[in-house]
């Protein structure tokens, strides 16, 4: 019955005006969020803030559908990606408080089968190693093999084997979506459920999170969401809704800041929720216990020396506060978290554009304000850099299409491109030729392709069927006559290295 009217407050009142309560917030928050929704070319976006247990603000701004009139509210759905991980890591750490795992175990011990590149790694690795990004992989290293792709978790886990690191093992940070994968494939040996089942069972339901999907499966019938928009080459355009089940322990988390709020309170209360106890306190500490060092170097424009990663929250100071935080990206989205225990204060930020930095600016906007840092307009700050950046984007691709407007052609016929490449990691793509040139089909992103159009010395353009994936310059490697690979890239949003398929 408490959390039921704990809900209903929240839902009736989405803003406090408490004695407390800054003047930037109270006076200038909305204004301040329009005009930050215009500038960044974000369609809807939903706020929380969580001050001393009671909602200062709870609230959606925009629609949920461009050119349509559906605004967003507390209960609009957003794909909060990578903000699951902290969900992952406090169910292991239950495990661990229950016995029925360590965290200091040996991942072997329950996937007998697992191998990572480096055999002394595979030998040492342990399930507090999987959660907190110190295997020495590139960040977002092997994601374009996985992410949207038609592969299991358990296939995914697998192909770990090929990951070869530039880092050192537990000594350099490179974020790992598949670390967390596997995370949730011991969650399944140890409990015998699958990781949707645990998460649903032991934090959802408990904590009354009524709204969140643990799938993103039929996501775009899902009652009150917001549809992915990304403005990475001008307007915002209409992106298709990811399908990413198979990274469900990393980021398959559908959910709004009315449910937001329940699991931050409970971040807050050291684990409480309604006054009972959902976690012991043990259970939370150990999800914020410091495993790797991300950055130990003072931020140029903000108050922060440091930030280190525990089990699926990074943690740092800011303002001469200890705080914790994550975010989430999904094509359409992108999201943060946020809380500061000394303070009592919880920020979530949900927002359905993927090419912009506004989601993380009020962010900052808000710590400011109730920290006590002088106003420093946090948006501004960061736009004028993303509009460059921008801007020297469609330059670039602007003179990309000018060299295929050319006309030129390629020294050999485009038959001689087409047929069956192969990547270790990846596994093969097929090329045919097409209406505009050539087209590329990836075997195991069965709903995504690509066009190739040739450009000069060559190189193709290639550019993805879904806008999200990006438009690059695609060079083939011939010798003596014949094709003998081609480099694919994808938008570093995915991952930063390219490929090279080798023709079969």
């Amino acid at each position: 019955m408490m959390r039921r009217l704990f809900c209903c407050l929240l839902m009736a009142a989405p803003v406090w005006a408490g004695a407390q309560t800054p003047s930037f917030v109270a006076d200038s928050l909305d204004a301040y969020i329009q005009q930050g929704m215009q500038d960044w070319q974000i369609p809807g976006m939903a706020v929380l803030i969580l001050k001393d247990g009671q909602p200062v603000v709870m609230k959606g701004y925009g629609t949920r559908v461009l050119g349509k009139d559906e605004p967003v509210d507390e209960n609009t759905l957003f794909f909060i990606a990578s903000n699951t991980k902290l969900f992952t890591g406090t169910a292991v750490s239950e495990l661990d408080e229950e016995k029925k795992l360590s965290l200091t175990d040996r991942v072997t011990q329950y996937l007998p089968g697992f191998r990572l590149y480096d055999s002394s790694a595979t030998r040492l690795i342990d399930i507090r190693d999987l959660l907190s990004h110190h295997l020495g992989t590139k960040t977002f290293q092997g994601d374009f093999s996985f992410w949207n792709s038609n592969l299991s978790r358990e296939a995914i886990t697998a192909k770990m084997r090929l990951l070869q690191p530039p880092g050192q093992f537990r000594q350099d940070y490179g974020y790992c979506n598949s670390c967390f994968i596997t995370a949730g494939e011991v969650v399944e040996k140890v409990t015998g459920h699958p990781w949707e089942d645990f998460i649903q069972q032991r934090i959802l339901d408990k904590l009354g999170m009524t709204h969140t999907h643990t799938s993103t499966t039929g996501a775009a019938a899902y009652p009150n969401i917001a549809h992915p928009y990304t403005s990475v080459y001008g307007e915002p355009v209409a992106l298709p809704f990811d399908h990413i089940d198979n990274q469900g322990p990393a980021g398959s988390l559908v959910s709004c800041i009315s449910d937001l709020s329940k699991w931050l309170q409970m971040q807050l209360d050291s684990g409480r929720a309604g006054g009972q106890a959902v976690f012991s306190w043990s259970v939370i500490q150990k999800t914020r216990q410091a495993a790797t060092i991300v950055r130990s170097n003072k931020s140029a424009i903000l108050p922060t020396h440091y930030m280190l990663y525990g089990m699926g929250v990074f943690m740092g100071d800011y303002a001469g506060r200890q705080i914790y935080w994550h975010t989430g990206g999904a094509f359409g989205f992108v999201t943060n978290t946020c809380f500061v225990p000394e303070e009592h204060l919880a920020i979530a930020i949900l927002t359905n554009n993927d090419d912009q930095s506004f989601f993380e600016a009020l962010r900052y906007q808000i710590l400011d304000a109730y920290l006590g840092v002088p106003f420093v307009n946090r948006s501004r700050q960061l736009l004028a850099g993303s509009q460059q950046q921008k801007a020297e984007r469609l330059r670039q691709v602007a003179d990309w299409k000018a060299q295929v407007r050319t006309g030129a052609r390629p020294a050999l016929p485009l038959s001689a491109f087409t047929g069956s490449y192969t990547n270790p990691l990846y596994g093969k793509v097929r090329i045919t030729t097409g209406a505009k040139g050539l087209l590329v089909h990836f075997e195991h992103h069965p709903d995504l392709s690509a066009t190739l159009e040739y450009m000069g010395a060559d190189k193709f353009l290639m550019t993805y069927s879904n806008p999200a994936y990006g438009i690059f310059p695609t060079p083939f490697t011939i010798v003596g006559g014949k094709v003998r690979n081609v480099t694919i890239k994808a938008s570093d949003f995915v991952e930063y290295d390219p490929y090279v398929f080798v023709k079969d």
